[in-house]
């Protein structure tokens, strides 16, 4: 991508909350056409947790360039949060269109992440998320003892009748 700066802001203030500098841009090239000399923001941020730069680019001029990079942030965990739920619980497109049925789809997937992953901690075996679905989506309907399969998914049950060698012809 490229652009002209415009104006730069940077000062301690913004270093402070993360932000590294605050441009004020006009983009350049094949993408001046879809915006048309208009400017737009470009914040740079810096993760103290990941030690990551990000750039994040918006029209919006009037808001703090720390509430930019923090929507941006909260937007980026509700994108990882959709992954999960595709990833995992194989949700891969939402069945309802209105705000009723898209709220209970969330709700539902949610409360069966939990459940997941409290019989994950739960669980003496270390067990992959993943892993752990696949196992239940395969034994969902077989009647066994839950705590003692997440702990042990790998013990045979005892074989209940006779012991020893098999009969071909009954006495």
């Amino acid at each position: 991508m490229k652009y002209k700066v415009i104006k730069s802001y940077q000062s301690e203030a913004l270093m402070e909350k993360g932000i590294l500098k605050d441009e004020l841009i006009e983009l350049s090239g094949a993408a001046c056409n879809k915006y048309n000399g208009k400017p737009l923001r470009l914040v740079h941020s810096w993760d103290s947790t990941t030690g990551n730069e990000y750039h994040f680019l918006t029209n919006n001029t009037k808001w703090k360039a720390s509430l930019v990079a923090n929507i941006y942030k909260q937007r980026w965990h509700i994108e990882v949060f959709f992954k999960h739920l595709k990833q995992r619980l194989k949700v891969s497109t939402l069945i309802g269109t209105s705000e009723n049925a898209v709220m209970i789809q969330i709700w539902t997937s949610l409360i069966g992440i939990l459940l997941l992953k409290y019989l994950q901690k739960k669980a003496k075996y270390d067990w992959n998320l993943s892993n752990l679905v696949a196992f239940i989506r395969m034994n969902i309907f077989v009647k066994i003892n839950i705590w003692q399969w997440i702990d042990d998914p790998f013990l045979r049950p005892p074989i209940k009748g006779k012991k020893g060698q098999l009969k071909i012809f009954a006495d």
